[in-house]
């Protein structure tokens, strides 16, 4: 990887996108640590340091938006309303006929599903934005645990023009941001959406890791560090492993020319569903931290109680059984609506293409599905194994606050996954530009 960095480097056009790809995240960055008009920056700093780095039940958010969430920056919402929307789009794919069409019509109709996502985008900020200054003017942004007024009042200045200003900003902030991410994949290097989701990951790596080794030594430092290395060594393996379906064109006549003939496979990987799972697991298991909101905080009741102890709390049994099981169950659900053997078998029938020993059609779709299954099952356990780690890293550590904790489980799969892509495509363009061939 590193090689292919260098190399790229010395090559003119592709040292320009990457110039461009670095501007472009520096200014990302920029904005996630520019305060929204109306918010108090001091105030919130005090809050921040008050509680530690538990933020509850935003600490996932907080996470993708490399800490400028709690801040409310200008791009507080970063990503994931893009990322929301692109999952509510590709869902509805499946359920409603008409974007099912405008996606089988090839590029134009991926650029009306792109401009339907992207006016989702909009509305899902505008909803989020209100949500968080809502929770922020409530004291519910940091769990209570704060009594500094975040946005301050009798400013002389109408309470209603602040907070219309502030999800204003926050919104174009969500606007800006999805541009940014579509320059980076139009002009640079690698997907820009995910370009930036790694970055905003990136930036908490060294704040998170230097709290453990101030608060647990050295050596427990030094042990998660090689953990660490460990675990990313077995999700690069996983991530690259897959299950090659050879598939054979026969011959075609076409006016005077023949056609057909040659051989290729369909690519299976063992995580065939990414890290949709995973998040969609977490935002379950954020329903019942929620639903403690509405109960009475200072006289719990026994249904408060066993909530918070068995589906807050990140070192409870019950809770690494839930997480683990929601995983593989939507591991499952996502591959089953994103991967239709059906459809690929009839274009396979369609172009003349079979595989080898299983007669087109119907019995190609059920040899498909049959290996979809057999794969999807070490897929799903490698997702949900790998997203339970940082539970254990919770009690072995001994510290409830590591709420925030990079080292393990999405914030793994998303990075070791951008990077791995991002090197792809660098390597696909060397090769475009420096290709031999057998001549030398």
């Amino acid at each position: 990887m590193l090689s292919a960095f260098l190399s790229a480097f010395r090559t003119p056009d592709l040292r320009k996108k990457l110039l461009f790809t670095v501007g472009i995240v520096a200014i990302y960055r920029l904005g996630a640590t520019v305060p929204s008009p109306g918010v108090s920056y001091g105030n919130v700093q005090k809050c921040l340091e008050a509680i530690e780095g538990s933020t509850g039940v935003l600490n996932l958010l907080d996470l993708f938006s490399g800490g400028a969430l709690l801040q409310l920056s200008v791009f507080a919402l970063g990503i994931m309303p893009y990322i929301t929307a692109s999952i509510i789009l590709q869902l509805l794919t499946v359920v409603i006929p008409r974007l099912e069409q405008l996606r089988k019509e090839g590029q134009a109709g991926q650029a009306k599903i792109t401009q339907y996502t992207r006016y989702l985008t909009l509305g899902l900020g505008i909803l989020q934005a209100s949500a968080f200054v809502a929770l922020a003017r409530s004291g519910q942004l940091f769990n209570n645990q704060c009594n500094e007024e975040i946005i301050p009042t009798g400013t002389g200045v109408p309470d209603w023009l602040t907070l219309s200003i502030l999800v204003m900003t926050m919104t174009a902030g969500t606007g800006m941001v999805m541009w940014l991410g579509e320059l980076i994949t139009d002009r640079g290097v690698g997907n820009g959406m995910s370009v930036l989701i790694f970055t905003s990951i990136a930036a908490r790596l060294p704040s998170e890791g230097w709290r453990i080794k101030e608060s647990q030594g050295w050596w427990k430092f030094l042990l998660v560090i090689a953990l660490v290395l460990v675990v990313i060594t077995a999700v690069t393996f996983i991530e690259q492993s897959q299950r090659r379906i050879p598939v054979q064109y026969a011959k075609r006549m076409i006016g005077r020319r023949m056609y057909g003939g040659t051989s290729t496979y369909i690519p299976l990987k063992v995580n065939q569903a990414g890290v949709i799972p995973v998040i969609f697991g977490s935002s379950l298991l954020y329903l019942p931290q929620l639903a403690l909101q509405f109960f009475d905080q200072n006289d719990p009741g026994k249904t408060q109680a066993w909530i918070q102890n068995n589906l807050v709390d990140p070192t409870s049994p019950i809770y690494i059984t839930v997480y683990f099981l929601l995983i593989i169950f939507f591991t499952y659900f996502y591959v089953s609506i994103t991967f239709n053997p059906t459809e690929v078998a009839d274009n396979m029938k369609k172009y003349g293409g079979f595989v080898p020993g299983i007669r087109p059609g119907k019995p190609t779709a059920d040899y498909l599905d049959f290996i979809l299954s057999r794969i999807t099952l070490p897929g799903a356990l490698y997702l949900a194994t790998i997203s339970i780690l940082p539970n254990f890293f919770f009690i072995w550590l001994d510290r409830q606050q590591y709420l925030n904790f990079p080292f393990g489980g999405t914030a793994v799969l998303i990075m070791v996954g951008v990077a791995l892509e991002t090197s792809k495509q660098i390597e696909s363009q060397l090769m475009q530009r420096n290709y031999e061939g057998f001549l030398r």
